[in-house]
């Protein structure tokens, strides 16, 4: 019997029907899993993995649009404007 990492429920595998890089999903939880090793079947978690790294790529490139709309603010025909008055 193989538990889920996540949750520690037991799920129901036959090492000899499993193969490498197949993905279960954990009755308890439902994380989704995938087998990284058969016998003995070792389970790896791979939907919350994923939906972090897609959550901080977003954060980040939200970041970098921020900026480059701060340094759009900065208008030299403004400058211009001041310096001729």
């Amino acid at each position: 019997m193989i538990r889920c990492p996540d949750c520690g429920a037991e799920i129901d595998v036959d090492e000899d029907e499993v193969e490498e890089g197949e993905i279960l999903s954990c009755p308890e939880c439902e994380v989704e899993l995938e087998v990284t090793q058969t016998h003995p079947v070792h389970l790896n978690p791979i939907s919350d993995d994923l939906d972090d790294e897609d959550d901080e790529e977003e954060e980040e490139e939200e970041e970098d649009d921020e900026e480059d709309d701060d340094e759009e603010d900065d208008d030299p025909e403004e400058e211009e404007e001041d310096d001729e008055e």
